[in-house]
């Protein structure tokens, strides 16, 4: 038998027998690692430990203390509830029950259950638990696996369509229960340390309306009742955050029955939007971009030859119709839109690059189960740019956008991720190219100093990709912008500049957006912020308190003397402590409180959002404070009366 040959996270090569699993190749990396070993991650998807490797394959061995343990674990957990579920409701069906990113579900039927359930499923989950059933993997001939389940449909299904060749096919086995499953697990159920039920919701069975409507239980799993208890604590943390909360609380934003997920701004959310696109077209300034706008109804024709048009109709995601014998759609991306900008002009080596930036609304068909207040949409405006650039200028052009970019999520206070996103099975386009493209991006993020992990195989079909992840202020990770590099489609558009021999040569496209969408980087920082935005996005930046109408006078002077600041007067019959509670509900950052005092010494009090006071503030000195805090793009104010 020959050895073949598998890549481990440094780059090294392990050579191992043809027949080698990952559990296999753990052993020959060493034998307590081999006996450590929970699971194993194979060209980047997770997967058992009894799982085949292959001649190249690129392996990294999962242990207990790997990332992808919790999923693993989370994964068998879902199988502890399937258990207990059918211990208490025995005609209970069962579907599937993946790991989230959060916890896990079970979608399932035959069974009437609310959240009243709970208490009684938990239980009989924690006798699973400590029961500490071992977590057994066997395989069955395919008939036999027909047999075991002929009376679940869905489980049937699975086997003719997305086992339908293999034979044996694997089940789990847990005491006298059993499911079919490919896994990964944890080696028994007593690993799991603590489990709690958290909500139910509706399904379709494969996501499709036309199917079976299922019962889909969320619930979550940890390694012990201490990251439970974080956890929950982080949830409802996070439901104070909810931006779809704030945003109703503020008046930022709706979105209505007639426009499923399509976001409308109310005023004091077009204020924050408004200022989110001067910032970012003062970076494309700095970066070189020229402004442009391409509408949002086009041909279809425009879309097909660089292939986005196959690829999102197959998905479902584009809107298009056919109106006198020609189809016609709403664009989900302006990448085609400005390459044909660029091509309406002659370019030679010596323009480029050239750089075209577009706050430009797209549309994708989203499922309506998946939308989600502004996170997840089906109309949204990307702060978009495409440059199109000499090979030889890639890294500069790359290393320039990373550079900028670090600027902006600082300016928020959010922490960046960066992730390498690598070639996927629908790429288009040769291996070298594609090899040439990621090579690229990884020198720019290296030359800039910057951590970055990869993820094999997640990039779009037309080139690699940094994906970039802010980390909010509870530690929540969200998907933003992105840079992407494209060799394929200015081929497949043709798109050319004269080179310094005088001969055609293709650009180098770079795909851009520094927040991703205005919508979804609005939910993002909502929540980051928890409604309390910094001055320079507040919709309203000060309000004039008067202690009685008598002050009303004062109170609109000193409101004018704060020029372009968005103030208002409060001058509605309350009393100044339900003005101040007013304000402080509101978010306000400032609040100036003036009465009979204040008017004879031309002076004010000033009380901030977190309660910070103070008094006999020069209305000039406060004014100053609050242009170097709005300059500045302060997160945290210095308040005026600190020393």
């Amino acid at each position: 038998m020959s050895d073949i040959a598998v890549v481990l996270p440094d780059g090294s090569e392990l050579s191992v027998p043809e027949d080698a699993t990952v559990e296999d190749a753990a052993y020959e990396i060493g034998p307590g690692l081999g006996e450590d070993t929970i699971a194993g991650v194979v060209d980047g998807e997770l997967v058992d430990k009894h799982a085949p490797v292959h001649d190249g394959a690129r392996l990294e061995i999962v242990t207990d203390q790997s990332e992808e343990y919790l999923d693993v674990l989370r994964h068998s957990a879902a199988h502890v509830f399937a258990q207990a579920l059918q211990r208490l409701h025995p005609d209970a069906k069962l579907a599937i029950g993946p790991p989230t990113d959060d916890g896990f579900y079970y979608d399932v039927t035959g069974v009437d259950l609310d959240e009243s359930d709970f208490e009684e499923l938990e239980a009989e989950m924690r006798d699973v638990i400590e029961a500490d059933y071992d977590i057994v993997r066997r395989e069955l001939p395919r008939e036999e696996a027909l047999a075991a389940f002929e009376d679940n449909p869905y489980k049937t299904e699975i086997l003719h369509e997305e086992a339908a060749g293999e034979d044996p096919v694997s089940v789990y086995e847990q005491d006298d229960w059993r499911d079919l499953c490919k896994g990964p697990h944890v080696d028994s159920t007593g690993e799991i340390g603590a489990v709690k039920l958290m909500s139910i919701s509706s399904a379709y069975w494969r996501g499709d309306e036309a199917n079976d409507q299922l019962t889909r239980v969320y619930g979550t799993a940890f390694e012990s009742e201490s990251d439970l208890e974080e956890f929950l604590e982080m949830r409802e943390e996070a439901k104070e955050r909810d931006h779809r909360k704030i945003g109703r609380e503020m008046d930022l934003f709706s979105v209505p029955d007639h426009s499923p997920g399509c976001v409308h701004f109310h005023p004091n959310g077009m204020t924050i939007r408004r200022e989110l696109e001067e910032y970012i077209r003062g970076k494309n300034d700095d970066l070189g971009y020229d402004e442009v706008w391409t509408p949002e109804l086009n041909k279809a024709e425009l879309w097909k030859p660089t292939g986005h048009y196959d690829n999102f109709t197959a998905n479902g995601e584009m809107f298009n119709w056919v109106q006198d014998d020609t189809e016609y759609g709403l664009k989900p991306m302006n990448c085609a839109n400005h390459a044909h900008v660029y091509a309406t002009s002659t370019h030679s080596y010596r323009d480029l690059p050239i750089r075209l930036s577009e706050f430009g609304t797209c549309y994708r068909n989203e499922q309506s189960g998946e939308l989600s207040g502004l996170l997840r949409v089906r109309g949204f405006t990307q702060d978009d740019g495409h440059a199109f650039v000499r090979p030889d200028q890639i890294e500069s052009e790359i290393r320039g956008t990373l550079g900028v970019i670090e600027e902006i999520y600082g300016d928020f206070g959010l922490e960046v991720i960066y992730k390498l996103e690598t070639q996927g099975e629908n790429a288009v386009g040769s291996d070298e190219v594609w090899d040439q493209a990621t090579d690229a991006l990884k020198a720019a993020l290296e030359g800039e100093g910057l951590d970055y992990r990869i993820e094999s195989e997640e990039a779009a079909f037309y080139g690699p990709k940094v994906g970039i992840d802010a980390r909010d202020a509870i530690g929540r990770e969200w998907t933003v912008g992105t840079v992407q590099l494209d060799f394929n489609i200015p081929r497949k558009l043709d798109l050319t500049y004269v080179g310094e021999d005088n001969e055609e040569h293709h650009p180098v496209m770079v795909h851009r957006a520094l927040l991703g969408t205005f919508e979804r980087f609005m939910g993002v920082i909502i929540e980051h912020f928890k409604g309390n935005f910094p001055l320079w996005l507040a919709p309203e930046q000060v309000r004039v308190l008067p202690i009685s109408d008598d002050n009303l006078g004062y109170a609109h002077r000193v409101r004018n003397d704060l020029g372009d600041f968005r103030a208002e007067v409060e001058d509605r019959d309350m009393t100044i402590g339900r003005k101040i509670r007013a304000a402080h509900d509101d978010r306000v950052p400032y609040m100036i409180i003036v009465g009979g005092d204040e008017e004879e010494t031309e002076t004010v009090s000033v009380r901030d959002r977190f309660e910070n006071e103070a008094n006999d503030v020069d209305p000039g000195e406060f004014r100053a404070h609050l242009e170097s805090e709005r300059e500045e793009k302060r997160l945290e104010p210095d308040f005026v009366g600190a020393e």
